[in-house]
């Protein structure tokens, strides 16, 4: 069983095992009683979990890895994350909203990407787990047997022919050719690859003002506010919510109308 377990601006995922719980990525330094009460609405327990994946080692991804690690699961990174574990220290560490604390090297379980269907079995889950570089050197993604694909951070497929010729279409087309039925994003809505191959960018029409509004929620997004929030305070779609969000954390730098561009919301009836 997958659950998404909903507290902060990054997606994390608990699979269930036969004998315990992978959970895939984590959110921003300062939302570990925000995690805890999302497991309790979920009805789960942290201390379930086996086992902690990290897509990639950006903050939005790693914040509470440690705090979760501290109450029984186990971090495990793949060797070509070795050297990545603290690349997000420094930025966690000046936000002084938060306390953040920095993963335990000699805590950490590292493991050969060869190794780890051996390593997920011990979960009771059958997958694997491939390096998947193009948003992020150290980022990996975890493919079920059952067809369920989770790539963190990896570019949707709907963005898949702005980055022609890169390493994103080449890192999809290994993905693809192991034909997934369904794909949890990290800042974007899953999306059912069987009756929607490349998911929706917008729900209901866009508003007029769309400059104003993307403005509005990386605004909020800066505060760290969480998506159902940004979504009742700006009245925005939720889906566009997502990915106005998942655009401006995933792209460091990027102004307003990058978003935009980005988002390709002329391919949708907006000028």
């Amino acid at each position: 069983m997958i659950k998404q377990i909903k507290y902060g601006t990054t997606n994390t995922y608990l699979i269930n095992g036969t004998d315990g719980s992978v959970l895939f990525d984590t959110g921003w330094a300062g939302t570990m009683s925000a995690f805890c009460h999302a497991m309790g609405e979920a009805g789960e327990a942290v201390q379930d979990i086996k086992f902690i994946l990290i897509s990639h080692y950006h903050p939005d991804h790693m914040g509470i890895a440690q705090e979760i690690a501290d109450m029984g699961p186990v971090i495990c990174a793949a060797d070509c994350q070795r050297n990545f574990i603290h690349s997000s220290d420094k930025v966690l560490l000046r936000d002084k909203r938060c306390n953040f604390t920095p993963i335990k090297d000699e805590d950490v379980r590292f493991y050969r990407l060869n190794e780890s269907r051996a390593l997920l079995k011990e979960a009771g889950v059958d997958g694997s787990i491939y390096a998947t570089p193009g948003h992020s050197d150290d980022s990996i993604s975890l493919m079920l047997d059952s067809g369920e694909l989770f790539v963190g951070d990896l570019n949707p497929l709907y963005e898949l022919e702005l980055h022609k010729g890169t390493q994103i279409e080449t890192t999809w087309n290994m993905l693809l050719s192991m034909n997934p039925r369904h794909v949890y994003y990290g800042h974007a809505p899953s999306v059912d690859l069987k009756s929607n191959p490349l998911g929706k960018l917008l729900g209901r029409s866009a508003p007029t003002d769309i400059y104003g509004l993307v403005k509005k929620i990386v605004r909020y997004v800066d505060k760290g506010t969480p998506k159902d929030v940004i979504v009742a305070k700006t009245g925005a779609d939720p889906q566009f919510v997502e990915d106005v969000t998942r655009m401006y954390v995933t792209h460091p730098g990027v102004t307003v109308q990058g978003i935009l561009d980005r988002v390709e919301l002329r391919r949708n009836g907006v000028r």
